[in-house]
């Protein structure tokens, strides 16, 4: 893998000399910056303007709110599967509805939740706190003390951002401590060690937290004691994306482990051992996960070690004390082929379960230890041509012969079959065994998905999916096109309510894109479009686009782009760079101006991405890209969405504040070819309920076929 120096230097000397727009720019050739104060009553103001044309222009035309209250049926429907985690004896899942806007957090038994009405005990009615504390509280997680299950530390959120405030909370009594654990809120992480201390990394003042916004300090508090007092353990570096902490809790043994990520995809990680930390080798870049006794190393690059080479993608297994002692001799659960790739993978009592890969396409294979030798079997999968999701339901902190040791989960979607959940044992050979399905949403009679290869603007092969309305065969649709191509992670087949009522119902073609950056293809996939190659993605994306219009399936005009966070950046540049490609562009939460980002919340941990912007090097290839620098009056752009959140604290909102200002400023007609929305609450998921949601959703869909079937007659005229 080449160090980001060398890529750096690369693609400068491939550039040549610096673009004209290269030199980085002060901050005060910036007109725009005040829209980053992201509670400033003036910038406030202008979202509040900006969100009123929106709402006219979409959200008063007419079947409007039929889409919307279409949309929020799919969301609050009760035959959603309730995704469930496992607390001692029973299962506990957050459920928002109708009626319960911000959510039920709730509880059952394993037995009473296969059944197909299970009756459920609610544990906390976040709206009714929300209402007693005068506050917009939605759920950030719950982590509780194994074995007894007796405390927990809830995560709370306000409206949806990443940073929380966290209590103690007494789970049989369904109420929280008094005077128990409690942190103000902050981007924090709390870890029980035992029932009267716990790790605790947060903002202890100035110098505690990373350059990316993330704890650097990790602290023992003990209980009755004030944070204060909280002693230090482990420090990461002020330069560092983050730091953190694992227990895992065994009878018998428990074993504490202490990381600091250099950046977002390297870590060093230290295992205590006698009141001592000791360093685990490793490649910087590999992933661990510790499992009792063992670790599990997914590497992302190659590594020799001793006489043999492990392939980039591989999932190996280790004994931690041999490894700590110099025995290295990892046994090889999963090693990638060109084609096949590992995303991801969980722990029974006696089996490793894999999720696989195989052009993207999902495998889920069991692998186990049998007199000394790896045996691999298939399990069965629903369908052959969707995605799959593992959930392991053993509780490795009550042993070994505990009553789940060998059960999980298994969920199927792809995208006409409505999302299953099935159960199954790895104690024998039985097939799993189906305990829920959604409802259908939508009629997918006369639905057809085709997979589809084309090649790249270097040649590489790209695959992406076509999803045809019924007779969408017949001629040229318009087409909602939606990729994301970064961090390595996979866009995969799945079930759409939402797509299916708001878009294929109405005769639209969806495709999903396999772009490089992504995980399609394991971690080479992933590195061979970052850095001075992240253009890779975008050239892969505009491949896509002429493909489907070589195909028949769309036109330029009927063609639209959607993506989100990372895939915001993608549409934002890929729509600069080949505007004449679409007819609408939706470009969500997004990363814009990549000239800032690394100054903008958790913009720093990014870095490993994208590169740093204050290296001239590195600013060369990401200036070619950032479309907030490249954007540019009098061209003949598609009408483009911009969306955000007032409290996403991890992408700015001044992202796409600055780029909705920037297309104004140089004469983009608003409600025309620029439109813009930004809800108040719900982080960086957009929305913090289902009724946001829908509303979020519908002026999406909305926007897309007012421009892709030829509603907006002005902005058609100016391409």
């Amino acid at each position: 893998m080449k160090s980001r120096q060398l890529i750096a230097a690369t693609a400068l000397a491939l550039a040549g000399s610096l673009p004209a727009h290269a030199a980085a720019p002060a901050a005060t050739d910036d007109p725009h910056l005040w829209l980053e104060e992201v509670q400033d009553a003036r910038a406030l103001q202008w979202v509040r303007e900006r969100n009123a044309v929106t709402e006219k222009r979409i959200g008063a035309e007419p079947g409007f709110a039929k889409l919307q209250q279409d949309l929020l049926e799919v969301l609050d429907s009760r035959s959603r599967i309730p995704a469930i985690q496992r607390i001692g004896d029973e299962v506990y899942n957050l459920w928002q509805d109708d009626k319960n806007r911000r959510g039920l957090w709730r509880r059952t038994t394993l037995a009473e939740f296969s059944k197909s009405e299970p009756i459920w005990e609610t544990v906390l009615d976040l709206d009714a706190l929300g209402a007693k504390e005068g506050v917009n509280w939605t759920w950030g997680g719950v982590s509780c003390l194994a074995p007894e299950y007796k405390r927990c530390l809830v995560r709370l959120s306000r409206g949806g951002a990443d940073a929380v405030e966290v209590r103690e909370f007494a789970l049989r009594d369904k109420r929280f401590v008094e005077g128990g654990f409690r942190l103000p809120e902050a981007k924090s992480f709390a870890s029980w060690i035992d029932a009267d201390h716990i790790f605790v990394g947060t903002d202890f003042g100035a110098g505690s937290m990373t350059s990316s916004g993330y704890p650097r300090v990790i602290k023992r508090w003990q209980r009755g004691t004030p944070l204060a007092a909280a002693k230090p353990v482990f420090e990461g570096k002020a330069t560092d994306t983050w730091t953190g902490v694992d227990v895992d809790i065994r009878p018998g043994r428990t074993t504490v482990a202490f990381q600091r990520a250099p950046g977002f995809f390297s870590s060093e990680w230290f295992v205590e051992r006698s009141g001592k930390l000791v360093r685990l080798d490793k490649q910087e870049d590999a992933n661990v996960q510790i499992d009792g006794d063992r670790f599990f190393l997914k590497l992302r690059s190659d590594w020799q070690l001793g006489k043999r080479q492990y392939k980039a993608g591989s999932l190996l297994v280790a004994n931690i004390d041999d490894w700590l002692a110099g025995k290295r001799q990892p046994l090889v659960l999963f090693e990638p082929t060109p084609a096949r790739s590992l995303v991801g993978f969980v722990a029974t009592g006696s089996s490793v379960l894999l999720n696989l890969l195989d052009d993207v396409k999902t495998r889920v294979e069991r692998v186990r230890v049998h007199d000394g030798k790896l045996l691999r079997e298939a399990v069965a999968l629903p369908g052959a041509a969707g995605s799959a999701g593992l959930v392991a339901l053993h509780d490795p902190a009550l042993g070994a012969s505990e009553p789940l040791a060998e059960r999980y989960l298994l969920s199927y979607t792809d995208f006409t079959t409505p999302t299953s959940l099935w159960l199954g044992d790895t104690a024998g050979n039985a097939e799993p065994f189906k305990l829920k399905q959604v409802e259908s949403f939508f009629d997918a009679a006369g639905v057809t998905v085709e997979q589809a290869f084309v090649g790249s603007k270097d040649g590489t092969r790209i695959p992406y999916f076509i999803v045809r309305p019924k007779g969408g065969n017949s001629g040229p649709q318009p087409t909602l096109l939606y990729g994301y191509g970064g961090f390595e992670i996979p866009m995969l087949p799945a079930y759409s309510g939402a797509i299916g009522r708001a878009w294929l119902q109405r005769g639209g073609t969806y495709v999903l894109a396999n772009l490089r950056g992504g995980g399609e293809y394991g971690p080479r996939w992933h590195q061979s479009a970052i850095l001075g190659a992240k253009q890779r993605s975008y050239d892969d994306f505009a491949a896509i686009a002429e493909d489907l219009v070589k195909r028949g399936v769309t036109t330029p005009k009927q063609l639209g782009i959607r993506g989100g966070s990372n895939g915001g950046l993608l549409t934002g540049a890929t729509f600069v760079q080949r505007p004449e490609l679409f007819g609408a562009v939706i470009s969500a939460v997004p990363l814009l101006d990549m000239r800032r980002y690394h100054k903008l919340l958790a913009g720093a941990s990014w870095m490993a991405e994208y590169g740093n912007p204050d290296q001239p090097a590195e600013w060369s290839f990401i200036s070619q890209y950032s479309p907030y620098q490249n954007v540019k009056p009098g061209q003949k752009y598609p009408a483009v969405l911009f969306t955000t959140s007032t409290r996403d604290d991890r992408v700015h909102p001044g992202h796409a504040r600055k780029m909705m200002a920037r297309m104004l400023e140089q004469g983009y007609a608003e409600g025309e070819q620029v439109f813009y929305y930004e809800n108040i609450e719900g982080g960086h998921g957009g929305a913090a309920d289902n009724a946001q949601r829908a509303h979020l959703l519908a002026l999406e869909y909305g926007f897309l076929w007012q421009q892709l079937a030829g509603g907006n007659k002005a902005a058609h005229a100016q391409r």
